[in-house]
């Protein structure tokens, strides 16, 4: 009798750890872009964020997406993907409205061609497409993020589902998801770099990074995830604490004197 009772608790102790955990794993994720969220809306100031990072979870989890269907993966992760998708969207949204409030002088970058009669957005006409890579993921408009990611979204989903047959291809695209996932603190890391500093970067956010990803891996291991998952979650755990470095070396050994600058403009046009 007392051996049923046990092991009727243990099974409860075991789905709510369960439950947690996945909650974990889904919500997770967009947790560390909060408090980066409330830091720009609150200064106005998006430059020590790089929305690159945006475009590697996006790239990385539109990707994941298109793997499951070729090899099943746990439901959690599927719905972390999701989830990361449109909070990453979110991130771009704030960031676009915030850089063009800020920057009124900057000419106007469009991913496609458009025809507005809006006179600050002067795109040349053209009949295609108005790109270039120099000012790739550097456009004006959040509809041009929009249909960068529609586009690549309709692409990739077009190439799996001619190759989906193909086990290279599958394993290939699910190493890439998430060695492209791996690779999210790297352009964060260039731009700490190439700014000599850490300002303008939420603290708590690569912290964050650096929990979530450990319990993450941990996660893969437990739930015996396919090998591409634990070993680019050690190599994403790796980069988090290169920045964490940063961190360090840029408060300790300043390169450059810190800004004070305030955005006046920016907070008038919000």
């Amino acid at each position: 009798m007392d051996e049923v009772i046990m092991d009727q608790v243990l099974y409860v102790v075991h789905q709510v750890v369960s439950w947690v955990a996945s909650v974990a794993i889904i919500f997770g994720g967009i947790v560390p872009y909060i408090p980066q969220y409330r830091d720009i809306r609150r200064t106005q100031n998006a430059e020590g964020f790089s929305t690159y990072v945006c475009l590697v979870l996006l790239v990385a989890n539109i990707l994941r997406i298109l793997f499951r269907f070729g090899r099943y993966f746990e439901t959690p992760l599927l719905w972390q993907s999701i989830i990361m998708i449109v909070t990453m969207l979110i991130m771009l949204n704030l960031c676009t409205s915030v850089r063009m409030a800020t920057e009124l002088n900057t000419k106007r970058r469009s991913f496609t061609a458009t025809d507005s009669k809006d006179e600050e957005i002067k795109v040349p006409k053209r009949l295609f497409l108005d790109f270039d890579w120099n000012y790739f993921w550097s456009w004006s408009r959040f509809v041009d993020y929009l249909q960068c990611v529609l586009a690549f979204t309709v692409l990739a989903a077009y190439v799996t589902y001619l190759l989906l047959d193909s086990v290279l291809f599958v394993e290939s695209l699910g190493f890439l998801a998430v060695f492209t996932e791996a690779m999210l603190g790297t352009p964060q890391l260039y731009c700490n770099y190439q700014n000599k500093s850490t300002e303008g970067m939420s603290i708590k956010m690569v912290l964050m990074w650096t929990s979530g990803d450990t319990f993450k891996t941990g996660y893969f291991l437990l739930t015996q995830a396919p090998m591409q998952f634990w070993i680019c979650g050690l190599l994403q755990v790796c980069v988090d604490f290169t920045i964490l470095f940063q961190v360090y070396y840029y408060s300790h050994y300043p390169q450059k004197p810190i800004s004070h600058t305030t955005h006046t403009t920016s907070a008038k046009a919000l």
